[in-house]
């Protein structure tokens, strides 16, 4: 890529406060995007006040995108703050629970699907009608390879439609001079999250269902690991910048060979 591929785009990133949103973030700083970096952890402002002491443009936006007042309100102040959005990364999601899917309870589908699905599509349905006047624009969504995998199923589910959201916005908006792609992250090693998804007391038959996963994830890996943040904010930031202009509805797996 092109030394400071970002430099002059505005770009939106999701779930910005830690893991790979994070990461997202700071490489996209460092190659001259400005930021609005959307979260409902405060953490988020330590991330754009790192970025700001490194010589980058970031600001942080609390929201809950989870619901769609809370989508449209942050897209509406990023755009504010940023005069228009190139590039958002919608990055929100992650498994809550990991279990058979006969001990998940209504309660529990739910929230899987609101945090692994709707930030995604509210964010998508919030910044669309800016691009589409622009006729210009970019969407990554950071979707999973788990829609292949065990122990959760909803989550599963949940990216699955992220999945069909990309292929689908991707042929309505591709002449409108709008592409939209997908990243399916596979198993990511990674500090421990800081605010963790889950904070109920994890019983014995948690934990085992947990190992489950991790045993499921590398051995279905090619490679037998897990990847790390840099590498799948490597493929993350390429989908976004103008080197992937003729590549829209795509869905890459980045799981080290487990294509999902």
């Amino acid at each position: 890529m092109k030394p400071e591929p970002f430099r002059n785009k505005m770009m939106v990133v999701t779930g910005a406060a830690q893991g790979i949103g994070r990461e997202v973030a700071m490489r996209a700083a460092a190659d001259g995007a400005r930021l609005a970096l959307v979260d409902r952890s405060d953490l988020v402002e330590k991330v754009a006040a790192e970025i700001g002491a490194l010589g980058g443009f970031a600001t942080a936006i609390l929201a809950d995108l989870e619901h769609w007042e809370g989508a449209k309100e942050a897209i509406a102040t990023a755009i504010r703050r940023l005069g228009r959005i190139d590039i958002l990364v919608n990055n929100v999601g992650g498994a809550i629970w990991m279990r058979p899917f006969e001990h998940f309870d209504d309660r529990q589908i739910e929230a899987e699907i609101r945090r692994s699905l709707f930030p995604t599509m509210w964010c998508c349905r919030a910044v669309l009608p800016s691009m589409i006047e622009a006729r210009s624009g970019v969407i990554v969504n950071v979707s999973s390879i788990a829609t292949r995998g065990i122990n959760r199923v909803p989550y599963s589910a949940a990216k699955g439609a992220v999945n069909a959201l990309t292929i689908a916005l991707a042929m309505e908006n591709a002449e409108r001079g709008i592409r939209v792609n997908a990243v399916a992250s596979g198993g990511t090693e990674a500090p421990p999250r800081q605010i963790p998804r889950n904070t109920e007391n994890q019983t014995e038959d948690d934990r085992r269902w947990v190992s489950e996963v991790v045993r499921q994830t590398t051995e279905s890996s090619l490679m037998k690991r897990y990847g790390t943040l840099e590498e799948q904010a490597n493929v993350i930031l390429f989908m976004a910048s103008d080197e992937a202009s003729y590549l829209t509805g795509t869905i890459l797996p980045v799981g080290g060979g487990d294509t999902g």
